[in-house]
């Protein structure tokens, strides 16, 4: 089963596609854009062209489990996801995968401007990776 994955944000979001039988992660990449309407109408595309079955979309609560403002903003384009397309949008607890995302890129030597255009790359590849994890 393919699965797509989003890292949510206001000006770039991060995407990542399982391999066919969805065990890996495949490819990720970020997309540059700010308007939520759009952006839901991109990830229903790309969720349709390349058969997934399921769209799992990052939930960053809070350290101590309370939803926030973010969260409540996902939430929202949850919903906006759902109403383009007809496959099923999960929330998914993302907490530290930005941060963690940080710290492979900066280990790996990927510094300032190269580092912001993939980190939320990156971010969708840990939220893949974790959802995965769960279905074996």
């Amino acid at each position: 089963m393919r699965v797509l994955a989003v890292d949510y944000g206001d000006q770039r979001t991060g995407i990542a596609v399982s391999d066919a039988m969805g065990f890996l992660v495949g490819r990720a990449w970020t997309v540059n854009e700010w308007n939520p309407e759009r952006m839901a109408d991109i990830i229903a595309e790309e969720a349709q062209s390349c058969g997934a079955e399921r769209i799992v979309l990052g939930y960053p609560k809070n350290m101590d489990g309370t939803v926030g403002p973010r969260a409540e903003k996902c939430a929202e384009f949850k919903k906006l996801i759902e109403s383009k397309c007809s496959i099923p949008v999960f929330l998914w607890d993302e907490r530290r995968t930005t941060v963690d995302a940080h710290r492979i890129l900066s280990e790996n030597g990927r510094h300032g401007k190269k580092r912001k255009q993939t980190v939320d790359a990156v971010a969708a590849s840990l939220i893949l990776e974790g959802y995965l994890q769960t279905l074996s």
